[in-house]
């Protein structure tokens, strides 16, 4: 599995293009703005994207829906909690001051036990809500994509709208920590971390 890792967006959201080496199909996972680096990479690795996959529907990992989708032509999943806030991405930037494209709706929804399938690698989904309703995190092997669930030192807000601090708590302590110590955990911000870690240092898991 090869993972390539975009900075993009005004809030600096991280994109993860996951890809199989064998077959050179891709996942792009919260691309939260269009990059012009984002798209050499694409055709530079000819990699097939069958999926954009966005973790939750907040503007700053979706907001690349529109273009990418269009340069890749690959389904956009999302969980059904999600959905309906998607076409509302450019109004929710707005409030901030900041502008994006309106997401196109899902191809798809996505939901627990779910099982995507890039070439030779198996992404599993997982239901995390908290920092918001329907928040996913894709987990394969040793490795897992958690969007805002669960950061280096830190867990997403629960202060926007349909967030809960108990369901987050409650995601991270049932959800990703019995993945096992050495998964290695993909944020939608700042820097990988891993699970042996968090349990040891994150002051909000104590």
């Amino acid at each position: 599995m090869i993972i390539k890792e975009f900075v993009l967006g005004a809030i600096q959201t991280n994109c993860y293009v996951v890809s199989c080496p064998e077959t050179r199909e891709a996942v792009i996972v919260d691309p939260g703005d269009y990059s012009p680096s984002l798209q050499h990479y694409i055709e530079e690795e000819q990699l097939l994207v069958k999926y954009i996959i966005n973790t939750h529907s907040h503007f700053d990992h979706v907001g690349g829906n529109k273009k990418v989708k269009q340069f890749t032509g690959a389904r956009l999943l999302i969980h059904q909690a999600e959905a309906d806030v998607l076409p509302q991405t450019g109004t929710l930037a707005s409030m901030f001051g900041l502008q994006v494209d309106d997401s196109p709706p899902a191809d798809a929804f996505m939901a627990e036990g779910d099982e995507i399938r890039i070439g030779r690698i198996t992404l599993h989904v997982l239901e995390t809500p908290g920092h918001s309703p329907g928040g996913v995190t894709l987990h394969t092997d040793d490795v897992a994509f958690v969007g805002d669930t669960i950061f280096a030192g830190s867990i997403g807000r629960t202060d926007l709208p349909g967030g809960s601090h108990s369901t987050l708590i409650k995601s991270i302590k049932e959800r990703i920590l019995p993945l096992g110590d050495d998964t290695v955990l993909y944020s939608g911000h700042g820097p990988e971390t891993t699970v042996a870690r968090e349990k040891l240092h994150n002051p909000f898991l104590r």
